[in-house]
This record gives C-alpha cells, structure tokens and sequence, in this order.
C-alpha cells in the first residue's frame, strides 16, 4: 500500500469531488480515479460510492479514513525526524570531472550504504561557476580544483592532494620512460586544463614548470581532460594533468609520472555554511572518506 495511494483516499474524502481533490493533490482527475481504484482493488473492497452527479464514502471508508489519517501523519512525523536527523533529502554538489573515476563512485557508494534515503543531484561545473553557484545558494557543496580565491563566504578544505602525470600515445618514444621530468617536454606540443576552468590551479602548475626554467609549447589550453587525452590519442600533443584525471585512459594512451619537485594539485570540497543536519551529514561522511590529507 503506497503513501500517495493513502493521501489521494484522505483529499478526495475531504473534498468529495474529483475534480477538486486533483488539483489538492496536483494530479490529473485520470490520475486520481486510477490511484483509487488501485486502493480499493488492494483492499478488496470500494471506499467510495460514486455515480455521474455525486461522490460519497462508502461503510467501509468512513471506517478507514481516519486509520489511513493516522498512517499519514505517522509517516509525516517518521520523515521530520530522520530530516533532523541529517539523514533523508536531497544534497546539491557540483564536481570537477575529474573526481568521476574514484573519488565520486566511492562517495556514492558510502552515501548509499550508510545513508540511503540521502539523494545526490549532481553537476558537472568548472571551478569558477560552482563558486558562484555556492555564493548565489545554488548548490551546497563543491568539489573544485584549489586553490580557489578566499572571501564572500567561501569555504574549503583539502580532500586529496595529487601527483601529475603526462599523457603521451604508447608508441612516443618518451613513452618507455619509467618517469620524466619538465625538460622532456620542452619541445612537445602540450595541452594544459585552461587558465578560467581552474585559475589557482593553472596559476600554480605554470609557477611550478617555470621554477624549472623550461619554456613549454603550449598547443591548446583545454576545458576538459577528457577532450585533452582525444587529442593525445590522435597523436596531437602531450598532456599535463593531475593523476587522478588519468584514471580512465583511451586504449592507446599512457601516463608517466612528472618529476615537479614536490608540486601538487589539491582538489577541495568548497562551502558557505553548514547550517542544517543534512549538510552535515555529508561533511561528515566525506571528512571520514577522505581525512585530511599530509601536506
């Protein structure tokens, strides 16, 4: 016995007329009647007698109706408490493309297994537009690539700190390499994830080549690292990405490991506020997936 077959029983008995309890319910009149029809053929039994002019309850649903009130309220009150609980509703996060392979299966995963009535919805946004979607409350949290600029509200804390690797075609004569280092590239085509998806980032990663006191050839700065590791595939470039971006590689494409002295990229969890239960469920969860991470 469903809820919403419950509920459309207690407005229609309320309002005896079809047409009424419909738009109560914000259902079609079609709808409805099949809702009641369907209760009624559970129960073995009508809860309404009914013709062209008239609609009234039945014996059998004036003696129904208030245990399906009951029921109704006792299941209004079982889902304010597991509300304030944190642990039924529905999260909004944004996620970098990057996280797709590892990071956000394990999270889904967890979430699903420890808390199933939390619901995920998902966006695939660069770093610059979920810190305006978080400022505009939009969304409740991010997974961006740091570092991101600090004020208006913005919140963050590290969630993995990674390694970078090149991504050439396997038959590139760097590709035998067990790792390499910024000089390698010097003459190869490179593609880099572009300046606006990822400005701390970008900024950072150029620092650190620089340091190094190789002068790259930049062939394209991209949006995506997938659209990036098409283009190595086609044997157009390298590309420079942060390892957990080269998880899911195309079938003729390898990853080296980058020597860059001890950089890193950091991917963060960004926020506003934590002001409810269900928010901190899930900060909650994702501080104990992913603990803070060793500089």
């Amino acid at each position: 016995m469903e809820l919403k077959h419950l509920r459309a029983f207690v407005v229609l008995a309320e309002e005896l007329h079809f047409g009424r309890a419909a738009q109560r319910l914000s259902i079609v009149q079609p709808a409805l009647s099949m809702q009641i029809k369907t209760l009624e053929e559970e129960l073995g039994t009508k809860l309404f007698e009914r013709d062209r002019h008239s609609v009234a309850l039945s014996e059998v649903g004036r003696i129904f109706l208030p245990e399906a009130r009951a029921a109704l309220h006792q299941s209004a009150r079982a889902m304010d408490i597991a509300r304030a609980s944190g642990e039924i509703g529905r999260i909004r996060i944004a996620l970098v493309s990057s996280v797709l392979p590892n990071l956000l299966p394990t999270l889904i995963r967890a979430l699903h297994a420890r808390f199933p009535r939390i619901e995920l919805e998902l966006k695939d946004l660069p770093t610059p537009d979920q810190l305006a979607a978080l400022r505009d409350g939009q969304l409740d949290f991010g997974l961006v690539r740091l570092p991101v600029p600090g004020g208006a509200g913005i919140r963050t804390r590290v969630v993995l700190h990674e390694s970078f690797v090149v991504a050439l075609p396997a038959d590139h004569p760097l590709a035998g390499r067990v790792s390499l280092c910024p000089a390698d590239l010097a003459r190869a085509p490179l593609f880099l994830l572009a300046r606006r998806y990822a400005p701390g980032f970008y900024g950072e990663l150029v620092a650190a080549l620089e340091r190094h006191g190789v002068a790259l050839q930049v062939a394209s700065e991209l949006g995506e690292f997938s659209t990036m590791l098409a283009l190595v595939s086609a044997g157009l470039g390298l590309g420079l990405l942060p390892s957990e971006a080269a998880q899911a590689l195309p079938p003729n494409v390898v990853a080296r490991p980058l020597e860059l002295g001890g950089h890193r990229a950091a991917l963060g969890l960004a926020w506003t506020e934590l002001d409810t239960p269900l928010k901190n469920t899930l900060f909650g969860l994702l501080q104990e997936l992913f603990p803070d991470p060793p500089e």
